[in-house]
This record gives C-alpha cells, structure tokens and sequence, in this order.
C-alpha cells in the first residue's frame, strides 16, 4: 500500500484526516443525488406520461443494485481497511478481488436474468400494453447492458476508499454523474437522438463505463502502490473471506431494503390523503435526499479510518475521528434543519404552485426537517458498526429502526393525528435509535480501552 495512505490513517492530524476522507464522500454523494433526478427531469421535458412511466416502473429493479453494491462495496472495504490495521495485506488483496469479481459476477446474473425474462419481469414491474415497449427500451440499457459497469463501477469507489484514497473514488462517481447529465439531453430530447426513456437508460450505461474506466486506469497507473488487483489469481473463495466481507456485506443490503421498505409504506399511507398530498410527499423527499446524502457521505467517508484504528489497536485514535464527525455535523444538520423548516413552504414553491400541494409539501418537509441531526447521529453509529465488522449488531440497529420503530410509529401516529403525525414518525425513530446508539457506540469504545490497556 502507498506510504501516504498508511501516513493519513496513521499519523495525520485527525481533523485533517477526516476532512480529506469526508469531503469528496460528501460531495460525491451530493452528485449522485443531482445525478438521480438527471433521468425523470429530461423525461419529463418530453410531456410523455409513458415515457415517464417507463423510468418510474424500472425503479424497482434499479434498487436491486444498491443490494448488490452494499454487499460487496460495504463488506469488502471494511474487511479491507481492518486488514490494513493488521498489516495483513494478503487479507486487503483477496478481499478487493472477491469485491471486485464478486460484483461483475451478480452484475452479469441480473443482466442474463433481465434477458432471458424480460416479458414476465415487465409484467411484474406493471408494464402493459401501453409502456411495454418504452419501458423495455430503457431496461435493455440500463440493465441489460448497463447492470455490470453500474454495479462494478460503485463497489470499486468502496475499494478505493477503503485504502484512503477518497479523493479518487469520488472523481470516478462524479466522472460518471456528471457525463450522464451531459449525455441525458442529447439522447432524450427530439433536437438529440429522441430515444425518450431508452436514451436515459443508453446514457446511464454509458456513463457507468465511463466511470469504470477511469478506475481501470487508475488501477494501472497506481500499480505497485494499490493491494487491489484485476488478475483473477487474487480471487478467491477462501472461507474467512466470504464470511467475513458478507457478515457485513448482507446486513447493509438488508438494510437497504429495509428502508425501502419504509418508504413504500409512507408512501401508501399518505396516499390515502390524495394524489396532492402523495405529490407533495415525493417533492419533499428530493428535497431531503440533499441533507441525507451529506449525512451518509461524512459518516460512510469516516468508515477506513475507523476501521484501521480498530484493528490496529489504536482506541484513541478512533473516539477522535467519531467525536471530529459529530461535532463537525451535528450543528450542521441542526443549522440545515433550521432553514429547511423555515423556508419549507418556498422551497416546495420551487418545484409546485398548487396550494394544496404547497400545504402538504410544508407539513412534510418540516416533519422530515425534524429528525436530521438524529439521523446524523445514526448513520454514524451504522457506520462505525460497519467499519469494525459488527454485522449482526447492524442488522438489529436496522431491524430496530424500521420494523421496531418507524412501521408502528407511523401506524400509530396516522391514527392519532392523521396526515399532520404521520410525518414525523421518522423523527420519532431517529430519536428513540440515536440514544440507543450513543449507549452502544460508548460501550464498543470502553471495551475496545480496556481490551487494549490488558495487552499492553
């Protein structure tokens, strides 16, 4: 591994070290998000309900990536930077070849399986006669022949990060992002190519190779200074490694789905309310994926270097890193929080100018506002969990989370106070998981202390 990666987990300044970590994870996450409204924004230029349709049915099956993402991308740069703790390089390569293989592998399953299945798969997305063509259209590339590079290009910007190098997984994710925006237009729109949905999905595969090109090259010009390889002898399916990378890998994914699964939920409970208020609710919520995503970019960009000062019994170095997060964070949320509740109604007014929908939008936003410095707090509990390898205690926080506590909260709050409680049932959540996972998170730090102080 290149000296300057074992100089930031070692022995740079934490504050330092955790902003070169932190930062471009965030803004890469930022990107995304822009990235993820890039398809329905140049569709919906088009005034095409169906072709609007064929993106909004194809959803379900593009979620199935982040499993695959989380299982590999997750599980391997965590067993990667613990192995880096250790000094245990033969660990770091075998666990970033098995991510890497692993991904292209499930990658090239979910494109076969969208092949060979694709009328009865359609059908089950909710495809009929009308959007069966266009939603085939944007299938055929984005999944057919985008599912691999999609796939591979996130879990090597997991691998890269894992080894410290922030800065360049962000460039690869961002490379893409910002190539597919460029590409939407001119593969969407009648003065383009006028593909409508199958451009989106044309321009999404591409610029996934594009993103995975970079990572290819940036591989080879850092070969010698980099433990990930693309020779397949460094595959393996050693049992320590496949358990070790899925005791974490599955429980993220799990997690994932579990979220959607929460989502899913809202969404046809507010849906009782009318199409405004379901309107105003998916409005709300691409407003809070911005704050989210600066949330999970800090806590996940943290991720290696807690995971090195774990392994390599440096208990000390690992409470800083978390309490430099937190503090860092925490008042930002709270300050985020602040003006999204106060400008709820104008940022609604943004995307809507319906007063019933700007209504409800508000009520929603506000309630969303509410829970994110408690969200902050865990994800960052999560991520610490996942950066030392505890895959079962983040399989229960995330069981916890929504089986435990938002489903019934937002049954509970529905009935009591209707549409005005049934947002903040996150908050609630938030809450309630956030001083649990400060008890938690106390108890992992005191007995790794003590742990550490026996050896010496």
């Amino acid at each position: 591994m290149a000296q300057i990666q074992n100089e930031l987990f070692e022995n740079t300044p934490i504050p330092t070290a955790v902003r070169k970590l932190m930062i471009p994870t965030i803004l890469g996450s930022l990107v995304m998000v822009i990235y993820s409204i890039a398809d329905t924004y140049f569709v919906g230029l088009l005034n095409q309900p169906v072709q609007n349709a064929a993106v909004a049915l194809s959803a379900p099956v593009l979620l199935a990536f982040n499993a695959v993402n989380n299982l590999f991308g997750v599980g391997s740069s965590s067993m990667m930077s613990r192995a880096l703790g250790r000094k245990d390089i033969d660990t770091v390569e075998k666990s970033a070849s098995f991510g890497l293989y692993g991904a292209v592998f499930c990658g090239l399953l979910l494109a076969l399986g969208c092949l060979f299945f694709q009328t009865p798969l359609l059908k089950l997305l909710g495809a009929d006669a009308v959007t069966m063509d266009a939603t085939a259209g944007y299938l055929r590339w984005a999944i057919i022949f985008g599912a691999v590079p999609s796939i591979t290009n996130v879990v090597m910007a997991y691998l890269v990060r894992a080894e410290g190098a922030a800065l360049h997984a962000s460039i690869g994710t961002m490379s893409g992002c910002f190539l597919n925006m460029i590409l939407d237009p001119v593969f969407i729109l009648p003065w383009g190519l006028n593909m409508g949905a199958a451009g989106a999905g044309l321009a999404t595969c591409l610029s996934n190779c594009a993103a995975c090109l970079y990572f290819l090259a940036l591989f080879t010009v850092r070969k010698g200074k980099t433990n990930i390889h693309l020779h397949p002898k460094y595959f393996t399916l050693q049992k320590d490694i496949v358990l070790g990378i899925c005791g974490v890998g599955i429980p993220a994914s799990i997690q994932n789905l579990l979220n959607v699964t929460g989502m899913t939920l809202l969404n046809n409970f507010v849906a009782a309310y009318g199409a405004s208020a379901v309107a105003a609710l998916g409005i709300a919520q691409k407003i809070y994926m911005l704050p989210m995503q600066i949330c999970l970019g800090g806590t996940q960009g943290v991720i290696p270097l807690v995971s090195y000062s774990y392994s390599s019994k440096r208990p000390g170095r690992m409470e800083a890193a978390i309490q430099y997060v937190a503090k860092l964070l925490i008042p930002a949320m709270i300050v985020i929080a602040l003006g999204g509740w106060i400008f709820a109604r104008a940022l609604i007014r943004i995307f809507m100018q319906e007063e019933e929908i700007l209504v409800y939008g508000t009520m929603f936003l506000r309630g969303f506002c509410s829970c994110m410095p408690f969200m902050l707090i865990d994800f960052l509990v999560v991520g610490v969990l996942q950066g030392i390898g505890m895959g079962k205690k983040t399989l229960f926080f995330a069981v916890l989370r929504k089986i435990v506590l938002e489903i019934p909260a937002i049954i509970i709050l529905n009935t009591l106070f209707h549409e005005q409680g049934i947002t903040y049932a996150g908050c609630v959540a938030e809450l309630i998981l956030a001083s649990y996972g400060v008890i938690l998170l106390r108890g992992i730090l005191k007995k790794q202390k003590q742990e550490c102080a026996e050896t010496v």
